[in-house]
């Protein structure tokens, strides 16, 4: 019976083939190479399909259909390193010539190596359930990166002990019951991370601290925003940009200040201090008071003030002699006090209700009498705080000379060398 073309070319190649396996066969080391070679060059061809077809098909899917970010599958990157680990822990058995030893080293290698990959995955899944998480408008409220970094150290425990397990090849049984004996090392060597944790429950439970809060810690030199909560540590920005990273632990130790009640009430305080020197206080001349009267924040107020100073001089000073010297009368400090707390009401930039306003004394002090300023501005943006606060008391210096009133300033070397030179004129005078 007469052979085609093509079954004699097969023939032909199964010939050759054959021949040259045979001949390869009397060669044990170079037929266990070439054997080797051929399964991790297969091993390495089914990673690229894996990953490069099957995981390129799976992100234009999801761009297509789901419009996530690449960086969102890290896990699938991870978990196509399967492939060809079990290819070579199920194909390593059929290498010729290779010891028993080797396969199960290589078997053994290649499972531990999978369930590394699984738990680099696992860990990939949690950053991804952290991230969309953190989407939420109220993520800040309460963060879950500590407990989600609790569990990552679960499973990359966990999978030490299998990995461990697996290379010795024994039960992961073994080992754990070896770690009842060390778990006094254990607790000492996790000593800060259970610390850590308990605080970070304690800090989510009583909503101390939030992602966006501003802190303020004198004693460990933190005073800015909260950029990040983690297990063990809390990340704070401070107003010069620099970052301090302070142990969770020490939110539930130490003191510290939280300004998220001023950032929520919409309004921040101002209580800063004039102080005027004592001896510019008087009471108002018939000049002066013609002049004060010219205020227009003032309007109202000399009437009803006028109409109660006579009241009480009416009521209590009457003496045979007709000495007015213990009555009342109108005073430059009390009128510029009245001045100040009318410009404040009709400032647009201070918050008028619901929030303290008060213009107040306070006792006397070697720099002069304090004429405290204590009210609450309608905004808590630091630059427009500190904008409206300044344009108040720019306003108050410049105008506190109106009411014949100084405002106290130590002397300096220029008030001295007038001094003297004034001494000096003086004395080539006489």
């Amino acid at each position: 019976m007469k052979t085609s073309p093509e079954g004699k070319l097969q023939e032909s190649i199964q010939e050759g083939a054959f021949s040259w396996l045979d001949k390869l066969s009397e060669y044990p080391q170079l037929e266990t190479l070439t054997a080797l070679a051929i399964l991790f060059t297969v091993a390495a061809l089914a990673n690229w399909l894996v990953k490069y077809i099957l995981v390129g098909g799976f992100y234009r899917f999801v761009k297509r259909f789901g419009g996530a970010n690449n960086n969102d599958f890290g896990v699938v990157k991870r978990l196509s390193h399967i492939v060809p680990a079990l290819f070579i822990s199920s194909s390593i058995g059929l290498v010729p010539g290779l010891p028993e030893a080797a396969i199960t080293v290589v078997r053994n290698v290649a499972s531990g190596f999978i369930i590394l990959t699984i738990a680099l995955a696992l860990g990939a899944i949690l950053q991804i359930v952290n991230m969309l998480y953190m989407r939420r408008r109220d993520a800040n409220l309460k963060p879950i990166k500590g407990y989600l970094q609790i569990v990552k150290i679960i499973i990359y425990g966990i999978a030490t002990i299998l990995i461990i397990a697996t290379l010795i090849d024994r039960s992961p049984l073994i080992l754990l019951s070896g770690l009842g004996a060390m778990a006094a090392v254990l607790m000492l060597i996790f000593q800060d991370t259970l610390l850590s944790l308990v605080a970070s429950v304690q800090i989510s439970t009583g909503d101390m601290i939030r992602v966006g809060d501003w802190i303020e810690m004198p004693q460990l030199n933190a005073d800015g925003d909260v950029i990040d909560i983690a297990l063990h540590t809390v990340k704070i920005q401070n107003w010069d940009k620099t970052i301090t990273t302070i142990p969770t632990k020490r939110f539930i130790s130490d003191s510290f200040k939280n300004w998220r009640g001023m950032q929520e009430s919409g309004g921040r305080r101002i209580k800063r201090s004039l102080f005027i020197d004592q001896h510019s206080i008087h009471f108002l001349t018939k000049e002066e008071l013609e002049h004060v009267k010219q205020f227009s924040l003032l309007d109202g107020y000399f009437d009803n003030k006028i109409n109660e100073l006579n009241v009480w001089n009416e009521r209590h000073v009457k003496s045979s002699s007709g000495t007015t010297l213990d009555s009342r009368k109108l005073t430059n400090i009390g009128t510029f006090r009245a001045y100040i707390e009318r410009y404040l009401r009709n400032n647009p930039g201070i918050h008028q209700q619901g929030m303290t306003l008060m213009v107040r004394q306070l006792s006397p002090t070697p720099e002069g009498l304090p004429i405290e300023i204590y009210c609450f501005t309608n905004t808590t943006a630091w630059t427009e705080y500190e904008a409206i606060q300044s344009d108040i008391f720019d306003h108050l210096l410049a105008i506190a000379p109106e009411f014949n009133l100084r405002v106290y300033q130590a002397p300096s070397g220029h008030d001295m060398r007038a001094l003297g030179l004034s001494t000096q004129q003086s004395l080539s005078k006489q």
